[in-house]
């Protein structure tokens, strides 16, 4: 078991804090152990709840390098691992080609150094390092630096690409048929991210550590608009937190993220405002929302809520979030 790069998993929670993510118990637990026991993290959870916010903040917490290999449909072997450089082998057979066609007659030339040598040469140079294009996981396992290797959306990709993987996931290695197999020399710390839109392969699981992220409670998201936004009230991070679990609790066909409650909490900041009201909440949910069905069943809802009393009044009271539960549309 190696050393690690954190003492613990306070101290994967504290150095993430200084880096403006708030990880919950579970989340500092997993990165902890994927380090100590030099695994992947699979972390799966509806979009915008912070995964890829993870491994950038771990990279930046423990000086690493970040390498991403962003995953969609269609991806193959030639972006996620390696390609050879078409154009400058074919520049190379051409300078091979030049060489021969000036060579001396077979019989006036020296021993050892035939047109067939030297298109012999030619086939060996194509396929060395100095064609060799390294996409992002063999990026990761040549690197002698630190590294953090992000694998982004990795539900995106088929289960032939995902099976691809499984050899950096597992060995830490990959094999190049034309130059052998390249090994880690420095373990890279690995980060799948998932919003489960399909099953994974058992295979790329069971190499894996799992890690759900869900959204946040309305005090750790409070916590977070905070950390991202130095000069908000708390009462107003507060109030923006309360809306967005209200959001999140009417079985919209697309919730809020945190990154775009951050957005709303940004854009309330610039208005000059201290609460959310009536027209906070027009204002707010069009940055919040990206959905008509979903404006029309918040805006009926939450207008309705906020009428009673301003949701920065309710949250300054010390009022249980609870307690508010939102009206039936």
């Amino acid at each position: 078991m190696n050393a690690g790069r954190f003492s613990g998993p306070g101290d994967v929670a504290d150095r993430l804090a200084e880096q403006g993510y708030l990880a919950d118990p579970a989340t500092a637990n997993a990165v902890f152990l994927a380090d100590r026991l030099e695994k992947p993290i699979l972390a799966e959870g509806p979009a915008g709840t912070g995964k890829t916010e993870l491994a950038k903040a771990v990279a930046r917490a423990t000086g690493a390098r970040l390498i991403r290999l962003q995953c969609y449909e269609g991806l193959d072997e030639a972006k996620a691992l390696y390609e050879w450089n078409y154009k400058k082998q074919l520049l190379r057979i051409q300078a091979g080609g030049s060489s021969v066609s000036t060579q001396p007659s077979v019989s006036t030339q020296p021993s050892g150094s035939t047109g067939g040598d030297l298109w012999e040469q030619v086939g060996q140079d194509l396929f060395s390092e100095d064609f060799l294009l390294a996409r992002p996981l063999l990026q990761a396992i040549r690197a002698t630096e630190p590294v953090v290797l992000l694998i982004d959306e990795v539900d995106r990709v088929e289960v032939e690409t995902e099976a691809l993987m499984l050899e950096v996931l597992s060995d830490y290695q990959v094999s190049v048929p034309e130059l052998g197999t390249v090994h880690a020399s420095t373990i890279p710390m690995v980060f799948l991210t998932s919003n489960g839109t399909r099953q994974l392969s058992e295979a790329l699981k069971r190499r894996c550590l799992f890690c759900y992220i869900d959204y946040p409670d309305p005090a750790r998201e409070r916590d977070i608009i905070m950390a991202h936004l130095p000069g908000i009230s708390e009462r107003l991070a507060g109030a923006v937190a309360e809306v967005v679990r209200l959001l999140r609790e009417m079985g919209l066909k697309k919730s809020p993220s945190v990154s775009e409650a951050l957005d709303w909490a940004r854009m309330l900041m610039l208005l000059g405002r201290e609460e959310v009201d009536d027209a906070g909440v027009d204002e707010g949910l069009a940055v919040l929302l990206k959905n008509k069905s979903d404006l029309d069943k918040a805006a009926a809802a939450l207008g309705r809520q906020v009428r009673r009393e301003p949701v920065g009044r309710r949250v300054a009271r010390g009022s249980d979030s609870s307690d508010s539960p939102v009206e039936a549309v």
